[in-house]
């Protein structure tokens, strides 16, 4: 086959794998960790409860595939909501929002976790870092998903050049990579890598040429921020496990320690009925409330003590909490959300992507802890307010025809 032949072909299995992601969005993302590379670790190194992995992974994957299905035969138009999301000029200070939103989140994120926010070492205590520092900067705790979401609209619409868009993004992970060094937790920069590019392909702003080779670096780079973590730890008189990097990749086993168990089990987790709590008042406010601690809660569970959390990956968890129903149903629900937000109406704003952006940080990443990461979201989107009030304070009248709009890359999409 000659070099054009082979390129053609390249680029055609890109564009196939793009367009998957975009119209199974989470299926997808629900598939992708699992092909990369939980099945294969569990295969490679004969893992008995493969089967149980596969199982679950058919169960959630039933219930995303049948609503995405439903909702592309029902709201999906001939062509992409991309285009539509390239028409919406209407918010010639987006751009300007989104830098502003990042430097704060950014600085809020560094000063809290100086304050003692999110550490090894806050959660060894079982304490709450109670700074004004640390409370100020948990408010804003999920602007950085808001910020990335700020600055697709931005690319999507043509407000920024994609230079501008991708030196931003690498600011806003470098500060995640930065932090890691502090908190002694990689978990946090895992959940960040994989919203960034989840989020970032299923709009088309990121290349999946870039996600590859980022993956690959991540993989060769994992040893050296594995090892740092446990330095920084060990430092602080925290006693580490003897398990290798390449042994901490092995997520197939922390899936499966959920195969053991009569599902669903009760261990004290948060309620439907306290998600309002959780997720509407802040703990500034309410200082009495109790930690969100169902990793604690399951570890204690699992013969564990308090000062420590687990987790069975987010597939395992909703199984072992909720039972396989609970799979169908947790998947079902939140592919009819994203679908929602992609595809009904005129198309995503710069509001609904944030929304999707959220999502997809929150209940979608593969490594968090359910329902934690559905209370962070309700926490996420309120602390989003201001964001929200100031993206539409700023919105152009169409009347006036100031703001002329920016040219557009018509293949912004479709570019792998």
């Amino acid at each position: 086959m000659t070099e054009p032949a082979t390129t053609a072909t390249v680029t055609k299995s890109q564009s196939m794998l793009l367009a998957l992601l975009q119209r199974y969005p989470v299926t997808t993302l629900l598939l992708a960790p699992y092909a990369v590379l939980i099945v294969p670790m569990a295969v490679i190194n004969h893992n008995p409860e493969t089967g149980f992995i596969l199982g679950l992974l058919a169960l959630a994957m039933a219930g995303a595939t049948l609503v995405e299905t439903a909702a592309l035969l029902i709201w999906r138009r001939k062509t992409w909501r991309q285009e539509t999301i390239s028409t919406r000029t209407d918010h010639p200070k987006i751009f300007l929002i989104a830098r502003l939103v990042a430097i704060g989140s950014m600085i809020a994120d560094v000063a809290g976790t100086m304050a003692g926010r999110g550490t090894i070492f806050t959660q060894v205590s079982g304490t709450v870092a109670a700074s004004p520092v640390a409370s100020a900067s948990a408010l804003v705790a999920g602007w950085k998903y808001v910020a990335f979401a700020l600055l697709l609209s931005s690319v999507l619409t043509g407000r920024a050049r994609r230079g501008a868009f991708y030196r931003w993004t690498l600011a806003l992970i470098g500060v995640q990579v930065c932090l890691v060094f502090v908190t002694a937790i990689s978990a946090p920069l895992i959940g960040y890598l994989t919203f960034v590019f989840a989020a970032g392909l299923i709009l088309g702003a990121i290349r999946f040429r870039y996600v590859v080779v980022a993956v690959a670096v991540l993989f060769l780079v994992w040893p050296t921020i594995f090892n740092a973590r446990n330095e920084v730890r060990v430092a602080n008189g925290i006693v580490v496990s003897n398990n290798s990097a390449t042994d901490r990749l092995r997520f197939d086993t922390q899936l499966t320690r959920a195969s053991g168990f009569e599902v669903p089990v009760d261990v004290g987790q948060p309620g439907i009925a306290d998600f309002p709590r959780y997720g509407f008042v802040p703990r500034i406010v309410d200082r009495e409330r109790p930690l969100i601690s169902t990793g604690a809660k399951i570890n204690q569970y699992l013969g564990g003590s308090a000062t420590s959390s687990f987790n069975f990956l987010t597939l395992g968890t909703v199984y072992f909490l909720d039972g396989p129903v609970g799979v169908v149903i947790y998947y079902g629900l939140w592919a009819l959300v994203v679908a929602s937000l992609l595809w009904v109406g005129r198309g995503p704003g710069p509001v609904r992507l944030c929304l999707l952006c959220l999502v997809i940080a929150g209940p979608m990443v593969w490594v968090s802890t359910y329902p934690d990461t559905v209370i962070g979201l309700l926490q996420h989107t309120v602390s989003a307010f201001p964001v929200f009030l100031a993206i539409m304070l700023s919105k152009r009248e169409k009347k006036t025809g100031r703001h002329p709009a920016p040219a557009l890359d018509p293949h912004l999409a479709l570019r792998v």
